[in-house]
């Protein structure tokens, strides 16, 4: 009975609550790119949430901590959704956000102009690894990025010989 109340219960998620001054603008920049880019879902203005595990806790306890030395207030809080259907919508919205970053990966691996450069390759790559970071509930997007970086670094791989 456990392993089935498990499956129907949301899970844990860690929330960082918190405030920052308006002046100066830097320290409440710095901590917005951070949350960005650890892929957050925004609750509400201040109210921030990720699935807890010790990586992401740690990560929000981090930016907590910049918080109150830049002047500003935090607090962190492990809590669950009251339903099923509001993990899925704070799942779907994440899935959304990310399946956006991996269609843009796609169209440029498919819309690289010279396909024998390897920059372009190392550059996708790394971007895909970023979006990964934050990847909490992949979408299907994600395969389709993956496989047409693969298949621009086949095209990289193997020369154009018969350009003469």
């Amino acid at each position: 009975m456990p392993a089935e109340r498990a499956a129907r219960d949301p899970g844990e998620w860690v929330l960082l609550s918190y405030r920052l001054p308006r002046e100066p603008s830097t320290p409440r920049i710095a901590v917005w790119r951070k949350l960005k880019r650890l892929g957050v879902a925004q609750l509400s203005d201040g109210l921030v949430a990720l699935p807890a595990d010790a990586r992401t806790r740690e990560q929000l306890e981090w930016i907590a901590d910049e918080a109150i030395e830049a002047g500003g207030t935090a607090s962190l809080w492990i809590a669950r959704p009251a339903t099923l259907a509001q993990e899925r919508e704070l799942a779907t919205a994440m899935a959304g956000a990310r399946a956006a970053e991996y269609q843009a990966v796609d169209q440029a691996a498919q819309a690289a102009a010279d396909p024998t450069t390897a920059a372009v390759v190392r550059r996708l790559r790394a971007e895909l690894r970023r979006i990964g970071r934050r990847d909490f509930f992949p979408p299907p997007e994600r395969d389709q990025a993956h496989a047409a970086v693969r298949a621009l670094a086949e095209q990289t791989a193997s020369p154009v010989e018969e350009q003469a």
